[in-house]
């Protein structure tokens, strides 16, 4: 299955409900299970990644199979090895190549008896939940936050709480933060002092909670807007002042002539100068889900860049370094790679003339997004476009509410 996307102007003008925080969602989910909390989580996104979280949590089966799920891996497998019982999770193909022993063996010393039912280290997991018991665990600071996250949300359940000491450069640190204060809105204290993350044994506190608007799914809107010649896009639910990392990019995107502006019901974003930098580099360290939408955005500009901070992007739904090299490599960007985790770009590309560039996705939902865009420029072809319903299902809508054409190309 293949979608045609074109637009045949550079305006985007309109109203846009956007999906709710995956981020936040599966954290709220993990914590609402924890506080046996009576209340209805309010806002949750349709997406595939919070539907299999739902479903997961309300099952009455001990078989779980979470598809491309990973913040569902990693969160689901820490939360089940501390609820008594045999518990099998696996997942895609894709899912069974994202190793998880970093966390296996973090929740081993804690009590935990865990067993690789396929290949060492790599999902497929059978979980033995019992009684956990907390210490003071050492962890590379380097690694996915959402290891870090998934111990920090069971540590107040655990008898005598936990203690992370992390070692080395914290990647992604608004995430581990956004737990701690997720954690903190139910009732639960920690203290981050230095390079020590302490959370006493306490109960959760059942609260009312609404998910706010996805800003990793706002990058794609600010993309459209920096790549118009005239752009008024209001953003529902959308906050300025959020708990998501992501939300930094409204002060990246002012360089390319974007403006952001808070309402009572979201964020208006506006066209308001034709301005860009003259070369863009930029630390992802702490916002890697956004570099593919920057780094298409900087190939159309013909902004050359250096991005640094990616260590994560080789182990997400698909190795993220690699599918940009070779898709941007359609446009006759030569994207290289000077380190791990470095993209640059010298800024010289040339736009296909004589064929439809067909854009592959690689069962990650992330290149769909960040791709459509360049429709603005000339028709493009995405392939399993659907990949998108993991995050944002109705993205292919809100394109044609602003003027975009979305047509099967088979």
């Amino acid at each position: 299955m293949k979608y045609r996307l074109s637009k045949s102007d550079k305006t985007v003008k309109g109203s846009i409900d956007l999906p709710s925080s995956k981020s936040i969602a599966n954290r709220a989910l993990i914590i609402h299970a924890l506080s046996y909390s009576p209340y209805h989580l309010k806002n949750l996104s349709v997406s595939d990644d919070i539907e299999v979280m739902q479903k997961v949590l309300t099952s009455n089966t001990n078989k779980f199979d979470i598809g491309h799920a990973g913040t569902a891996m990693r969160f689901l497998t820490a939360f089940l090895s501390q609820i008594v019982g045999e518990w099998t999770i696996t997942g895609s193909d894709r899912m069974k190549q994202r190793p998880i022993h970093i966390l296996v063996d973090a929740l081993t010393e804690l009590g935990a008896k865990i067993e690789y039912v396929e290949n060492e280290g790599y999902p497929p997991l059978r979980i033995f939940g019992s009684h956990l018991k907390g210490k003071v665990l050492e962890l590379d600071g380097s690694i996915s936050s959402q290891y870090i996250s998934a111990l920090l949300m069971i540590a107040p359940v655990i008898e005598g709480g936990l203690t992370l000491r992390l070692k080395n450069k914290i990647t992604s640190r608004p995430y581990i933060e956004l737990t701690l204060k997720l954690m903190k809105q139910f009732g639960v204290r920690s203290v981050w002092k230095g390079n020590e993350i302490l959370v006493a044994e306490q109960p959760y506190q059942a609260r009312e909670f609404t998910v706010e608007a996805d800003w990793t799914g706002a990058s794609y809107w600010y993309q459209l807007a920096a790549l118009s010649d005239e752009a008024e896009i209001k953003l529902k639910n959308l906050r300025l002042m959020s708990l998501q990392g992501d939300c930094q990019i409204a002060a990246w995107f002012k360089d390319f002539g974007v403006d952001s502006q808070a309402t009572a019901d979201g964020v208006i974003i506006t066209k308001s100068a034709d301005i860009q930098p003259k070369h863009l580099q930029l630390s992802f360290i702490e916002n890697p889900d956004v570099a593919q939408t920057m780094a298409v955005l900087c190939v159309l500009k013909k902004v050359p860049f250096h991005f640094t901070g990616l260590e994560t992007l080789k182990i997400k739904e698909t190795d993220r370094i690699a599918a940009l090299q070779n898709e941007l490599a359609k446009f006759g960007a030569e994207i290289t790679e000077p380190k791990h985790g470095e993209l640059k770009w010298d800024g010289s590309f040339s736009l296909p003339k004589d064929e439809v560039p067909c854009i592959a996705t690689y069962h990650d939902h992330r290149m769909a997004l960040a791709f459509a865009p360049i429709a603005m420029f000339q028709s493009i072809d995405i392939d399993d476009p659907m990949v998108i319903s993991k995050s944002y299902p109705e993205y292919y809508e809100h394109l044609k509410q602003v003027g975009f054409e979305v047509t099967d190309s088979e």
